[in-house]
């Protein structure tokens, strides 16, 4: 590998610097725009992979990160931290703009508005770490570096999590003696409400000390265990609005912001007949339908959509199947609702409402990941975009949350 200075000019999906050297893109973690760095070049066939050596002018926008782990460990959990929060949201804008003009061939003449968040540390209500058992027996429990995936450092504190989460995390750190007996494992404690705590056990193929795991921490109100290549079920409760509340925000005063627009311009478009897909426990079907609207909701999850059912008034329904299966039944409807998990949607759903004689009048799409979301817009040209808005769910990381909203060309 050889060593070049280059300029960062802009930041990537995924939260990569992004420069040029001799007409190559090339790709630095851990840089920002404008920071002036010294680099060494992993060459591929269309682009380069770079690592940083040195900053040898650094950015206006540049910062000392937060976080012991990011700086030392550098941690993969967060990808912006050394940038300042403005920064952070301008960066985020670009990676919107440039995949839908990129991948979905849309024109957008700015960048989106994006609704900041007011805690842009201590936000996150949810966090999984990894487990492994290491040669002397002991558990190292904790994330990886962004360099390698096959390393986890032991995790002291994530600034950008709860306390209240946190500090469940170090309990069952105390308690690691009645973990399954299993080499790897994966565990995530979820805050919801106030005071509940949610926890999914993952990996093993037995756990003959998952009652005493339970009592020996007793801050955890639900605890769930999925064994190896089977499905996740409850292992005890303290409260049932823990047993069952899967679809909590991570951020929740962003969660609600979110919400609120898209029940907004939901509203706004006056439907009688709407399907909501992914529709969880029917946070956005129960409201419409209360509103009047006769809403189908499909949620893949079970017991996600049963919960969902008992919620909506008559005259709506839940089913409990996955998207790609039911939507063509279900419609035609005056609106659609998309929420579809980071890898967006399947082929079938763009195509059904590609090819719907009669198109809604609107689809909301919310998406995590601007590069599926322009994808799917590149699978649906009849629609054009009356709107788009983010949402920064995640500082100091790359991700953020999109509320695109679609008409019919001719509309």
């Amino acid at each position: 590998m050889s060593s070049v200075e280059l300029t960062i000019e802009s930041i990537a999906a995924g939260g990569d610097g992004v420069a040029r050297a001799n007409g190559v893109v090339v790709f630095v973690p851990r840089t920002a725009p404008g920071d002036r760095a010294l680099v060494k070049l992993d060459l591929r066939k269309r682009f380069a992979r770079g690592r940083l050596e040195e900053i040898v002018v650094p950015s206006e926008s540049r910062v000392q990160a937060l976080c012991y782990h990011y700086r030392v460990d550098r941690c993969g959990g967060c990808q912006l931290q050394h940038m300042t929060y403005e920064a952070q949201l301008e960066a985020k804008r670009g990676i919107i703009r440039d995949s839908v003009t990129r991948i979905a061939k849309r024109t957008i003449e700015n960048p989106p508005e994006i609704e900041s968040s007011e805690k842009q540390w201590r936000y996150r209500r949810k966090l999984t770490l990894a487990m492994r058992r290491a040669v002397d027996g002991q558990w190292v429990i904790g994330l990886h570096p962004f360099d390698d995936p096959n390393v986890i450092f032991q995790l002291q504190d994530c600034p950008i999590t709860d306390e209240g989460v946190m500090n469940i995390w170090r309990d069952i750190m105390e308690a690691r003696h009645f973990f399954p007996p299993a080499n790897e494992l994966r565990a995530s404690v979820r805050l919801i409400g106030d005071a509940d705590i949610s926890v999914v056990m993952e990996g093993g193929d037995r756990w003959p000390a998952k009652t005493a795991f339970f009592h020996e921490v007793p801050s955890i109100t639900a605890l769930w265990w999925k064994p190896e290549n089977k499905a996740r079920a409850l292992v005890a409760e303290r409260s049932r609005a823990a047993a069952t509340a899967s679809f909590a925000q991570v951020n929740v005063e962003v969660g609600n912001a979110l919400h609120a627009y898209v029940l907004g311009r939901a509203k706004a478009h006056r439907p009688e007949t709407a399907v909501d897909a992914y529709a969880g426990t029917g946070s956005t079907a129960v409201p419409l339908a209360a509103d009047g609207v006769r809403v189908v909701a499909i949620e893949a999850d079970r017991e996600a959509a049963e919960q969902c059912a008992r919620r909506l008034p008559e005259g709506s329904r839940a089913i409990a199947a996955r998207v790609e299966d039911a939507i063509a039944d279900v419609l035609p409807a005056d609106f659609v609702l998309i929420n579809p998990p980071r890898t967006g949607v399947d082929e079938r759903v763009a195509r059904t409402l590609e090819t719907l004689a009669s198109p809604p009048r609107a689809i909301i799409y919310t998406s995590c990941d601007p590069g599926t979301l322009a994808r799917d817009l590149a699978r649906m040209p009849r629609y054009r975009i009356e709107s788009i808005r983010a949402f920064d769910m995640f500082p100091q990381t790359a991700h953020v949350e999109i509320v695109c909203e679609l008409v019919p060309e001719n509309a």
